[in-house]
C-alpha cells in the first residue's frame, strides 16, 4: 500500500479554532471535550454543533444529564450562533438518563445505537459523558467496562461515518486514568480560574490524532456571540529578521531623524521612556503620521488615553482624525481589566493584516500591563518578549511608550526590565534649568547602527516636536559655572523649527 488515506476535515467555525486544531476536526473521529463545571464544554458543543449542522448533514444529541434538553436549549439560544430553524430538521435531542439510571451499559450502547440507525447522523453528541463513567463504576467490572463500552461506541460512530463528540465533567488527574483518554482521537481541554475579579478561560488540544495542532494553552471568551478563541502566536525563530542593510523609516523630523542615525530602521522594535507628560504619545502620533504620507498605513493601540484625545493634541487635530477615518490609521482601544497577551497580540495581528500596516504604536506599555488579568502581569516580561518577537518578525517597525518616574537621580531606560527586548531607545526627560523644567531628548541606543549622543532640549508646539541645539553647547545652564570663555548662558537653548517639517 503506497497511497496515503486523505482525511477530510470539519471546520468547527469557532473563532481562532480551526487554526489551533491545525484545520478542523478530523471527519468520523472520536473526541473528547473535558474540563471542570462552568468552563464552557456545553456551550463549544452547541456552537459546534450549529455551525456543522444542515439537512445534508444531521445531529444528534444525546442529553444524559438529569436536565431536559428544553432547560438545556432555553439558556443555549441566548448566543448568536443558534438557530431554531435547524431544530428537529437537522438536529435532533435524545434524553438517555433512563438508561444511564439503570446502569446497565448494554442497554444504553443499543439505546444509542437504535438512534444512529434511526437519524443517520453525521455528528453525534453525548453530554455528559461522565455521568456514563459513574453508571460504568457502579457495574460490576468498573473501568474495564467502560474502557470496553468507549472503544465499542468509537468504532461504531466510525463505521457510521459519525465524527462524534463526547462532554464530560474531568480533572486533569483524570487524564491519568480514565480508559476514555485513551480511546479518544481527539482531546479538547477546558480551564478556567479565578485571580481576584477576573475570570480567565483557557483552551489546550491535548491530542488530535493524524495533525498537528498548536500547542500550549489558548485564550478564549465567551460573550453574546459564543466562544471566540486566542490562539497562541509562536516565535518562529527560523523567520527572524536578517542583520543586513536595511530601509530608514523617516519620522518626517529632520532633527531625530539625524539624532537616529538616518532614521528607523524598518522592522526595529523601539521604546520611547520618559516621565509623565514629557511627549511620549505625541511622538508617538508622529510617527504614526508620518507613516500614512509615505504610504506605510499604522495601527495604534490604546491602553491609557481614549483614542478621541490623539485628534484633539498636537501634532494630530483634523489630520489624524481624518487618516484615521480614510483607513490609513487602524485604531485599537482596550482598557478592560481581564485581557490576556495572546487576546491582544491576535486584534493587532488581524489589524495589521487586514490593512497591510507597516507600523504600529503601542501607547503605553504601563497601560497594557493594568489591562491584564492579574495572571498575565505576572510573566508580562516573558509575554511582551514573545509580542516583539512576532510583530517584528512580520516585518512591522513598532513603537511602544513606557512611563518611568523621573527621580532626577537615577537613570533607568525601561519598565520591567524591558530595555534588552528594543532595537532602538529614545529616551525623554525633564531638567531644571534657572528655576523651570525643560523636556529634553536622547537617543539612548540603535541596534547595529551609529547614532547621536547628544542630549537635545525640544519643545511641543501646534506642530508637532521641535528639537533644539545640543545641551552641551549650554554647559554652563547646566552646571551653574562658566564655560571655558567665562560665559554664563543666559537663556534656555534657542530651539529652531525642524528642517523639512510637515505639519
Amino acid at each position: 500500500m503506497t497511497d496515503k488515506v486523505s482525511i477530510r476535515h470539519l471546520p468547527t467555525n469557532v473563532p481562532g479554532l480551526d487554526q489551533i486544531l491545525g484545520g478542523g476536526v478530523p471527519e468520523f473521529s472520536f473526541n473528547l471535550i473535558a474540563g471542570a463545571p462552568g468552563s464552557g464544554k456545553t456551550t463549544l458543543a452547541h456552537e459546534i454543533m450549529f455551525a456543522l449542522a444542515s439537512p445534508r448533514c444531521k445531529a444528534l444529541y444525546f442529553t444524559v444529564v438529569g436536565e431536559p434538553p428544553l432547560k438545556m436549549l432555553r439558556y443555549q439560544q441566548q448566543y448568536e450562533f443558534f438557530d431554531p430553524e435547524r431544530l428537529d430538521e437537522s438536529i435532533r435531542f435524545v434524553n438517555l438518563s433512563q438508561e444511564v439510571g439503570v446502569g446497565i451499559l448494554d442497554r444504553l450502547f443499543d439505546r444509542i445505537v437504535a438512534e444512529v440507525e434511526a437519524t443517520h447522523p453525521t455528528i453525534v453528541f453525548v453530554d455528559s459523558f461522565r455521568a456514563v463513567a459513574r453508571a460504568a463504576g457502579e457495574a460490576e467490572g468498573g473501568d474495564g467496562e467502560l474502557q470496553h463500552f468507549a472503544q465499542r461506541l468509537a468504532t461504531t460512530m466510525t463505521g457510521w461515518q459519525a465524527t462524534t463528540f463526547l462532554i464530560g465533567e474531568y480533572q486533569p488527574a483524570d487524564a491519568d486514568h480514565d480508559p476514555v483518554f485513551t480511546v479518544a482521537d481527539g482531546v479538547l481541554w477546558l480551564h478556567q480560574s479565578l485571580d481576584r475579579n477576573s475570570m480567565v478561560r483557557k483552551i489546550q488540544v491535548m491530542k488530535m490524532r493524524g495533525q498537528a495542532p498548536v500547542p500550549g494553552l489558548h485564550t478564549f471568551r465567551i460573550t453574546g456571540q459564543g466562544i471566540q478563541v486566542f490562539p497562541r502566536v509562536i516565535v518562529d525563530h527560523q523567520s527572524r529578521r536578517k542583520q543586513e542593510t536595511r530601509k530608514r523609516l523617516t519620522t518626517d523630523n529632520a532633527d531625530l531623524d539625524q539624532m537616529l542615525g538616518g532614521g528607523i530602521p524598518a522592522g526595529y522594535s523601539v521604546l520611547v521612556a520618559g516621565p509623565s507628560g514629557s511627549g511620549k504619545s505625541v511622538l508617538a502620533t508622529e510617527f504614526i503620521m508620518a507613516g500614512v504620507r509615505h504610504d506605510e498605513p499604522g495601527v495604534l493601540a490604546v491602553f491609557e488615553k481614549r483614542p478621541n484625545e490623539y485628534s484633539q493634541t498636537p501634532p494630530g487635530g483634523r489630520a489624524f482624525a481624518e487618516m484615521v477615518r480614510q483607513g490609513k490609521v487602524g485604531v485599537i482601544h482596550s482598557r478592560p481589566l481581564d485581557l490576556s497577551i495572546d487576546e491582544t497580540l491576535y486584534e493587532i495581528v488581524e489589524q495589521i493584516d487586514r490593512m497591510k500596516a507597516r507600523r504600529l504604536v503601542v501607547d503605553s506599555l504601563s497601560g497594557f500591563e493594568l489591562a491584564l488579568a492579574p495572571t498575565f502581569r505576572e510573566d508580562f516580561r516573558e509575554s511582551l518578549y514573545r509580542m516583539v518577537a512576532v510583530l517584528t518578525g512580520m516585518g512591522v517597525t513598532m513603537m511602544m511608550t513606557a512611563e518611568l518616574e523621573d527621580s532626577y537621580t537615577d537613570l533607568r531606560f525601561s519598565p520591567h526590565g524591558a530595555a534588552f527586548l528594543t532595537d532602538v531607545i529614545i529616551m525623554q526627560r525633564y531638567i531644571e534649568l534657572q528655576g523651570c523644567l525643560q523636556r529634553v531628548i536622547s537617543v539612548v541606543k540603535v541596534r547595529g547602527s551609529a547614532h547621536s549622543k547628544e542630549i537635545r532640549a525640544f519643545e511641543i508646539t501646534k506642530t508637532g516636536i521641535m528639537v533644539g541645539e545640543p545641551l552641551a553647547h549650554y554647559e554652563g545652564l547646566l552646571t551653574g559655572h562658566p564655560d571655558q570663555a567665562g560665559r554664563v548662558a543666559p537663556a534656555i537653548p534657542p530651539l529652531r523649527r525642524a528642517r523639512n517639517w510637515k505639519s
